[in-house]
């Protein structure tokens, strides 16, 4: 068996050249990619769920947002227990998985697509904000009705039960799991119904993605190299970069989520259409603060999110054996001569 052997790329990865056993030099490049990004998908996802279902109902529910964090707590974890905090993960983690995996593969070939067909762009940063945007939104709009059937059930909260009119009990949930959410909402409305809210989305989403790795290739760019491929580094900064992104875009994210559970909020189903007409009525109804309700708790839930999201992106090249951005731009155009 050969000797082991590892190389620094440019990006800070430090990656495994021994000979490989056949099995990974056989996947293709967009493969890895896409492998690399459902795994840091996935983990990040998983790990700040309980603060992904606070945020949803603190953009959602008046009487969570009127509580605050720490009460918000003790009232799930009194009502629903410790499950009750992953309720709507697993709508959350089938859509992230395809979601970060097109989002960081799309990148990766976005940018060798803008280095290898407009080389006078150099290294300039507004490849990564460019390449960062597209990407985000291609992935938005392949995985959206996954995204709107997990905050539906993430809406639902379990409540003490009553007796209706008839003498039966009743229960807020409308939605039974994943496949029910699916069939009724086509159900109601077709495809329009699972795209509800994606203009919102497709707002928002180009500007924090493209943002999101503008920042992270930047401060990765500052950092000396004896220091990029330690694990605390990529974590800062990607702790910053998914900060920074979200700040901006935060507004359209509540929106997005208002439109969603409009249907299952009886007093607005019938009043608001679109994305502005979302906007004005939290304004006028809550003020201009609902806008930014459960920032707090996305700053807690995207520092964690963000960053393990990067860093497990980039072990996951190095197991992979990506190569670094700049070869594979170089076997991509050699690729394209052969043909």
């Amino acid at each position: 068996m050969g000797e082991k052997k590892t190389e620094n790329g440019k990006d800070g990865v430090l990656y495994d050249t021994t000979p490989s056993d056949g099995v990974v030099e056989g996947i293709p490049l967009f493969a890895k990619e896409l492998i690399a990004g459902g795994v840091a998908g996935g983990v990040a996802k998983t790990i700040v769920a309980p603060l992904e279902r606070l945020k949803i109902l603190f953009q959602t529910r008046s009487e969570f947002h009127n509580i605050g964090l720490l009460a918000s707590f003790r009232r799930i974890a009194k009502t629903e227990g410790f499950l009750g905090f992953y309720r709507g993960n697993g709508a959350s983690v089938a859509r992230i998985v395809p979601y970060a995996a097109l989002h960081y593969m799309a990148y990766e070939q976005y940018r060798r697509h803008i280095d290898y067909n407009f080389p006078a762009m150099g290294s300039s940063p507004v490849i990564d904000l460019l390449a960062g945007s597209l990407s985000g939104g291609t992935a938005v709009l392949f995985t959206y009705p996954l995204d709107l059937v997990r905050t539906k059930l993430a809406y639902q909260v379990v409540d003490t039960p009553r007796l209706n009119g008839k003498g039966a009990m009743t229960s807020e949930h409308v939605y039974k799991g994943i496949r029910d959410c699916f069939s009724k909402t086509y159900r109601e409305a077709g495809m329009r119904g699972l795209y509800r809210g994606v203009a919102p989305s497709l707002f928002g989403i180009f500007p924090y993605s493209g943002l999101k790795f503008y920042f992270y290739e930047e401060m990765k760019s500052r950092v000396p190299d004896d220091y990029r491929k330690n694990i605390m580094v990529k974590l800062a900064c990607g702790s910053v970069a998914g900060l920074l992104g979200q700040t901006f875009t935060y507004p359209l994210d509540v929106v997005r989520r208002q439109m969603q559970v409009q249907r299952l909020q009886a007093s607005t189903s019938l009043q608001v259409k679109g994305t502005m007409g979302t906007l004005v009525m939290i304004v006028q109804k809550e003020g201009w603060k609902q806008l930014f309700s459960g920032l707090s708790i996305n700053y807690l839930k995207v520092v964690p999110s963000v960053a393990i999201g990067f860093t497990v992106y980039d072990v996951m090249k190095a197991y992979l054996r990506v190569p670094p951005r700049d070869k594979a731009i170089v076997e991509v155009a050699t690729k394209q001569r052969e043909r």
